[in-house]
């Protein structure tokens, strides 16, 4: 089964969120109905970026790496691998 890293972004607020899933769609829906505690404040939420992974172990890898990256590091980031 495949999984995906995904970056969001809450203009309003200018904060990046990352994480990974099974399905980003979903995962979206859940992030702006307010279903999602830790996003809960920022919303609206705009997907920003997105990859496959073939496997959740690497996806969260990813995901790890992501999260240890400055705002600007994440826009560079962004702006590169779009």
């Amino acid at each position: 089964m495949a999984y995906f890293v995904y970056i969001l972004y809450a203009a309003d607020f200018d904060k990046f969120y990352i994480g990974q899933t099974a399905d980003v769609d979903e995962r979206l829906l859940r992030h702006n109905s307010g279903r999602e505690k830790a996003t809960h404040p920022y919303r609206p939420w705009v997907l920003k970026w997105f990859t496959e992974k073939p496997s959740r172990a690497e996806a969260m890898q990813l995901e790890k790496k992501l999260k240890n990256l400055t705002k600007q590091r994440i826009e560079l980031f962004i702006q590169k691998y779009s």
